[in-house]
């Protein structure tokens, strides 16, 4: 059995890169990867190889990395993005501190640019931009896309992300759609250029059948987005000090 060590992560910015790439300056060392300087490099990170090798997972690891993951998107990757209506983003800042948000929009939403990137829009929201921010100090972003009705599968989509305005990538792919509902209109993109792109098995996936969805997006009605829903307005937080006339 390893030796496993957790090592704090480092608060630099140089923190963004990939685990398996080196230390930053000042920063507790992070764990050896049993598998680094193989070649050509196995897909994921120096921890999950690190805990392949501790619990004997490695075969089964190997079997996954060889049949299931690629490097871009095939043809069935791509036609099985292109008849997705959300998707659940993964990012963290600098530090490493995450945030996991869904988007959603009508079938194809979002957008397959070729084999090796994808994007998808970002809407007029609550103006915190909670992904945007950490895509700004961190471009690593985890997708994960679930076919919930017909075929129970997933896929999951790892790569690099960066944010460009509306009229700036239309100039780049002119074939982005320019018909949205009143409210739905991008005001930006997320690029992601696709380093990983594999399966989720449907194991557990339950199955979930449609319903007729019409939502009024151009609304700023607090009831009519959810209202105080998880009744937090006016519970006390460390930023924020409620009086009587702001509860």
């Amino acid at each position: 059995m390893l030796d496993l060590e957790m090592a704090e992560p480092s608060e630099s910015p140089k923190a963004i890169s990939p685990l398996r790439s080196g230390t930053t300056a000042g920063a507790p060392e992070t764990p050896h990867d049993p598998f680094a300087g193989r070649r050509p490099a196995l897909p994921g990170s120096a921890g999950e190889h690190l805990l392949q090798a501790a619990y004997g997972t490695e075969k089964r690891a190997r079997r996954f990395y060889d049949d299931q993951v690629l490097d871009r998107l095939n043809d069935e990757m791509r036609e099985f993005v292109a008849r997705m209506e959300m998707a659940f983003v993964a990012t963290s800042d600098k530090h490493g501190e995450c945030d996991a948000s869904l988007r959603a929009g009508p079938p194809g939403f979002i957008e397959v640019l070729d084999e090796q990137h994808l994007c998808y829009p970002e809407y007029r929201g609550n103006g915190v931009m909670a992904s945007l921010g950490n895509i700004s100090e961190n471009p690593h972003v985890g997708i994960l896309m679930v076919d919930f009705v017909t075929d129970l599968i997933g896929l999951h989509v790892n790569g690099k992300a960066r944010i460009v305005e509306d009229g700036d990538l239309r100039q780049i792919y002119p074939a982005l759609p320019s018909e949205f509902d009143r409210g739905r209109t991008p005001e930006r993109w997320v690029v992601v250029q696709v380093e990983e792109a594999y399966i989720h098995c449907r194991k557990h996936i339950p199955r979930m059948v449609p319903v007729l969805r019409q939502r009024n997006w151009g609304t700023d009605d607090t009831k009519r987005k959810g209202g105080d829903y998880f009744g937090a307005k006016g519970q006390p937080r460390p930023w924020h000090e409620v009086t009587a006339s702001s509860s």
